[in-house]
């Protein structure tokens, strides 16, 4: 089904996915049971999506990267359109606080993610016409359609994914060949910005807070850090076993969706958890592989793009889950449970895929 350059890097993202299907059906059965009565309920849905994200990837893998490049802008107009209409209620679902999905059905989609992969494709072909960037001014537009989108993400409020696309885009705009001094300029005053967004909204200072010192409220914002250092802890070196894991019940919250890493290394232990890790770095190594092999410059910026979006998303949510970043709501590429993050990062790979097989 796949091209035959494509069988390392389809392998490691099977190898990632079975991984998650495995561990959602470890650590969602308890949670699964007291909501919906029914213990198999988020593992079911998961292998609903890897199904469907199975399938997505190996269209997207035959898609020509030059025939997204002709419509990139419908797609990125309606990427637009959908972060808008999801914050009207009615029609965007709320949870937890956050108005971030359309409800189809007993399924939901964020339109977040979506965004995404547009804004990629957006950027990747106006630094593909430029060739290079030299100028402060060359940044405006780049910089301006993630900013754009990332405005409207924050009203959701969804201040992680907003900063994961920006983060990518910018990694981008580096491989362009800006020059760093520039970035440096725009990284002080996105500091500010960003002090200012946390010091307006209470729940982003409380995890702040926590971040730093998780007892200071440990019933409160601190609550999920403390219950994953207590995952963590006792996995030691070959773990307690597969669903032996104690703070599933009902100590973590949700523990298959944002903190599933926590699960897997009190189950698997500290073995287990590196040869996850040693996945992730084979994947992202193997896709630096394939930049580095692209001819045409929108190809690598797409690879590159997409690679970035999967590190910084792996990063951030291994950094949350050890203590070393802030509380942010990212899932955990291929093993953390949820449908559209899932399905459009098979998709995404998939496009890796369709610039592999043209290289």
């Amino acid at each position: 089904m796949f091209h035959p350059k494509c069988r390392l890097l389809c392998l490691e993202i099977m190898a990632l996915i079975l991984t998650g299907i495995v561990m959602v059906a470890s650590s969602s059965y308890l949670w699964a049971t007291m909501k919906y009565d029914d213990p198999y309920h988020f593992i079911v849905r998961q292998l609903l999506f890897a199904g469907i994200g199975f399938l997505t990837m190996a269209l997207t893998s035959r898609l020509s990267l030059d025939f997204i490049r002709k419509h990139h802008r419908l797609w990125l107009m309606l990427s637009f359109v959908s972060l808008i209409l999801v914050l009207i209620p009615g029609i965007g679902i709320a949870r937890n606080g956050s108005r971030s999905w359309f409800g189809i059905g007993s399924f939901s989609v964020q339109p977040s993610e979506f965004f995404k992969l547009a804004c990629i494709f957006s950027v990747s072909d106006i630094l593909a016409q430029k060739q290079r960037i030299q100028k402060l001014k060359d940044f405006i537009v780049p910089l301006g359609i993630p900013l754009l989108g990332f405005g409207l993400i924050l009203l959701q409020p969804d201040f992680g994914s907003g900063l994961v696309m920006v983060c990518s885009v910018v990694v981008i705009i580096l491989a362009a060949g800006a020059p760093f001094k520039y970035f440096f300029r725009i990284g002080i005053l996105a500091a500010v910005g960003l002090a200012g967004l946390i010091l307006a909204a209470p729940y982003r200072l409380a995890r702040i807070t926590a971040f730093l010192n998780p007892w200071s409220d440990p019933l409160g914002s601190g609550f999920q850090i403390i219950q994953s250092y207590y995952a963590i802890a006792p996995g030691g070196l070959l773990g307690v076993g597969l669903n032996q894991s104690m703070q599933k019940h009902f100590y973590l919250p949700e523990p298959q969706t944002d903190f599933i890493f926590a699960i897997c290394a009190e189950e698997l232990g500290w073995i287990g958890a590196s040869l996850i890790i040693l996945v992730y770095l084979l994947l992202v190594v193997e896709c630096l592989r394939a930049a580095l092999r692209c001819q045409d410059l929108f190809h690598c910026y797409v690879v590159i793009g997409i690679t970035s979006l999967f590190t910084i998303q792996v990063l951030i949510n291994l950094g949350v889950v050890v203590g070393l970043f802030p509380v942010t709501g990212i899932t955990l590429p291929f093993l953390s449970y949820g449908g559209s993050s899932l399905i459009m990062m098979m998709a995404s790979f998939g496009f890796i895929m369709s610039a592999i097989k043209s290289s």
